[in-house]
């Protein structure tokens, strides 16, 4: 069970929430400052009401593509006006499941540069675009990969002192099979763990023999799995190699990181 303090106690200092899996308002429940709204489609963009609610009581960061049309910067953003002033923006480009076939033809770095222009303390994503990114400038926003800590490591070696923070799948558990259940999928669509997986093996629970064997790692270099301990060592090695945020994304559902 998690207490008040579990969270702290594993070194997440931010929680990203799917506004299509839960009520986004709960968020001021969690025992964290800062809370990150992902981007799964403009049907799913809670309302200007609830984004503003959020942002009085927690540090609120609002994932917009640049790419969709209301958050594109070159064309309509007339979404923009949704995100309260308070809020601060986490710039991507767009995952290309929640664009049109239009959006996701649009170029992504003259998009990226006019959006830190009109809002240069944005965090910029990094998925697919990481050289993008690390030009636009900004706080970095990488995934959680087996890479991480020695890229990190490779990008404040050459200087760069701007900020990053790492997304991560959480489950603070033990238990293999609810971990898998939880992130075995999600770390099976990673290229190396897909190449490395039997055809057509099970990516949950019932996952046997080799395919197990893959997942069990693979889960450990995509998400943030464990005890709370476990997850503590993990986190304080991403704060080591420079990592400044951990933003855990509560992969068993907001319950469970509220319970």
């Amino acid at each position: 069970m998690l207490t008040e303090g579990t969270l702290g106690r594993a070194g997440i200092d931010t929680v990203a929430l799917k506004p299509a899996e839960c009520d986004v308002s709960r968020a001021v429940d969690l025992p964290v400052d800062r809370v990150a709204v992902d981007y799964e489609g403009r049907e799913h963009l809670p309302s200007e009401r609830t984004l503003r609610r959020l942002a009085e009581r927690v540090d609120l960061y609002v994932t917009t593509p640049v790419r969709a049309d209301g958050f594109d910067p070159l064309g309509d953003d007339s979404l923009v006006s949704r995100v309260p002033p308070a809020a601060q923006r986490v710039l991507v480009a767009g995952h290309p499941a929640y664009l049109t076939d239009a959006e996701r033809e649009r170029a992504v770095a003259p998009r990226l540069g006019a959006a830190r222009e009109a809002v240069p303390d944005a965090w910029v994503g990094t998925e697919g675009v990481e050289r993008v990114a690390l030009a636009a400038g900004g706080v970095q926003y990488e995934l959680l990969s087996r890479s991480t800590e020695r890229e990190v490591r490779a990008l404040r070696a050459a200087g760069f002192d701007g900020g990053v923070a790492v997304y991560a799948p959480t489950v603070l558990a033990e238990d293999e099979d609810a971990i898998l259940d939880a992130v075995g999928a999600y770390a099976a669509r990673r290229g190396p763990v897909r190449r490395a997986l039997p055809e057509g093996a099970a990516t949950d629970a019932t996952a046997t023999g080799r395919a197990r064997e893959v997942l069990s790692a693979a889960v450990r270099d995509y998400a943030l799995v464990g005890s709370v301990g476990s997850v503590a060592e993990q986190v304080e090695a991403l704060r080591e190699a420079g990592v400044d945020h951990v933003v855990g994304y509560p992969a068993r559902g907001l319950d469970a990181f509220l319970t």
